[in-house]
């Protein structure tokens, strides 16, 4: 990525510490670093632009500034990670220089800097608002897991889908492929004000799922397809996934 085009994009991390399944989230240890730092890192890593933590806490600002991140204050009462990075994107940019936005979650230690970077690559198409990626199923478990949300999409190419719809479900029915989506989206700015001024949708609320929102709109998202799933850190077991995971990598000088 060039620098000009660096410049216009900026990686959003949303973070906020109400956490009910694993308190205080943002700030666990994970081999020396707490664990939205361990993201920044990731993203930094990414080299694609700014990076930035949105967080309601001053705690979580304090430990992301301390380990030379940058980070921005939002409200509290945003309800979802989207409506609090488009705060804080109006807050951090207010004279639209930046068009691209990716909002990475803070819940992802491990993720591979190549696949942060893999979520600007459909917006390279001009028809496309918003990109996510996704990855094939290999598990028969995971075919049925409604914990598992699947991108039913048309295929483009050999590493990118259209999408068509999200759901808990299995589907699409019958042989072929099916795709585990990962919940990173790369908006183009007008995407993203469009989207968090819509009201939650029909399908959206039926699955629990906030980006058919943008879909049943008429919004255009594509999928990326990358090699490897991100360990999401919702419980103390993910927890200590994490903590191995990095752990060896640290001991390993990596």
């Amino acid at each position: 990525m060039t620098a000009r085009h660096a410049s216009q994009t900026i990686v959003l991390i949303p973070a906020r510490m109400a956490s009910t399944r694993l308190p205080g989230k943002p700030l666990a240890d994970i081999a020396g670093r707490p664990m939205i730092v361990q993201v920044a890192a990731r993203a930094r890593e990414a080299d694609i632009g700014r990076v930035v933590v949105a967080t309601d806490s001053a705690e979580v600002a304090e430990a992301v500034r301390a380990a030379g991140f940058e980070a921005v204050m939002t409200r509290a009462d945003h309800r979802s990670g989207s409506d609090r990075v488009a705060e804080a994107l109006a807050t951090l940019d207010p004279d639209g220089t930046v068009s691209t936005v990716v909002n990475l979650q803070g819940d992802l230690p491990t993720i591979e800097p190549r696949s942060v970077a893999a979520a600007l690559v459909p917006l390279g198409d001009s028809a496309v608002d918003i990109a996510t990626l996704c990855v094939e199923i290999k598990d028969a478990a995971e075919r049925t897991n409604p914990n598992v949300v699947k991108v039913v999409g048309s295929p483009i190419g050999a590493d990118r889908l259209r999408a068509l719809y999200f759901t808990r479900a299995t589907a699409p029915h019958g042989d072929g492929p099916l795709y585990h989506h990962v919940g990173i989206y790369a908006y183009r700015r007008k995407a993203l004000q469009r989207f968090v001024d819509l009201a939650p949708s029909v399908l959206e609320q039926r699955e629990s799922l906030e980006q058919l929102r943008a879909l049943e709109d008429g919004m255009r998202i594509d999928a990326a397809i990358v090699e490897a799933v991100p360990l999401g850190v919702d419980t103390p077991d993910d927890l200590e996934k994490a903590r191995d995971i990095l752990g060896k990598t640290h001991r390993n000088g990596q």
